[in-house]
């Protein structure tokens, strides 16, 4: 990169940053801010940053930002659609296309997330590559962002991983299984025809999972909306939940949270995973 686009970058970022106050991104504002926005500390840590990295960015010096930093920095800065792409042309950088895990994520949708902080909730995409956590969805889940290419989407994974799905009670997969399919073919019908991203996903599915060829040859169609999940957890053990999900307006992104049902325990149990946090998982996380 040139020393005038890592100053223009720089510039940028801290335009970004001033405009924003710290109760919209879920932190307390505090007495005697001396800067407008949020500091230079905050958005670090908003990006899973180091302060030294963020601040060398800022002052158009360091290294050039890979794809994911600049994707959180895209989301800690609760950047439009516009700016993000923005940011990613001054630091020389493709920008990504929709369900990758770098998707750029609706403000409005990331501002929800934010203000969700007493249940687990996340955003995925439409072919479920979950985008972004919020500390309990990771403590509950793992970090169901954390995986690339194909291996991103969680429904890829479900039908070639045996180990994606060893958190659920064996009675419940073939229901999961059968529901994750529907929801898929609704997605497929809702994009474009030929979609490349939605179409390569199938064909590699059909070849790879005898399992998902016989449930796409049923053609059940049916959007998971609100469905019940058992979770069995490593430390709290078994988490009976509602998953509900809030659709972008064009269906290609989903907020899911998880509420305790009734009549049992987990709400206790998400009290105690608060506390313990974000512990490594020694299974593969679900959505």
């Amino acid at each position: 990169m040139s020393n005038t686009r890592y100053s223009e970058l720089g510039g940028f970022l801290r335009s970004r940053r001033e405009r924003i106050r710290p109760e919209e991104v879920g932190l307390a504002p505090g007495p005697r801010r001396r800067v407008p926005g949020l500091r230079r500390d905050e958005v670090a840590v908003l990006a899973g940053a180091s302060v030294e990295y963020y601040t060398e960015l800022e002052r158009g010096a360091g290294s050039q930002p890979s794809d994911q930093m600049l994707a959180a920095l895209a989301r800690a800065l609760r950047l439009s659609r516009d700016e993000r792409d923005h940011l990613y042309r001054l630091a020389n950088r493709p920008i990504p296309h929709q369900g990758g895990t770098a998707s750029h994520v609706h403000p409005a949708m990331l501002d929800l997330l934010t203000r969700i902080d007493g249940t687990p909730a996340m955003v995925s995409t439409d072919l479920h590559t979950v985008l972004v956590q919020n500390p309990l969805a990771i403590a509950m889940l793992g970090d169901l962002s954390a995986h690339h290419g194909r291996a991103a989407s969680f429904i890829y994974r479900w039908f070639t991983d045996p180990a994606s799905r060893q958190i659920y009670p064996p009675e419940d997969l073939a229901p999961q299984s059968r529901s994750f399919v529907a929801d898929l073919r609704a997605a497929v019908g809702r994009r474009s025809p030929g979609d490349a991203e939605a179409t390569k996903l199938v064909d590699e599915l059909l070849q790879q999972s005898p399992e998902f060829q016989a449930l796409w040859a049923d053609q059940d169609v049916e959007v998971r909306r609100d469905e019940r999940k058992r979770i069995v957890h490593p430390t709290v053990g078994m988490l009976d939940l509602n998953c509900l999900s809030l659709f972008s307006e064009d269906g290609r992104q989903r907020l899911l949270w998880f509420t305790p049902r009734a009549g049992t325990d987990t709400a206790e149990k998400l009290a105690l995973l608060t506390v313990v946090g974000t512990q490594a998982m020694q299974t593969e996380p679900v959505r």
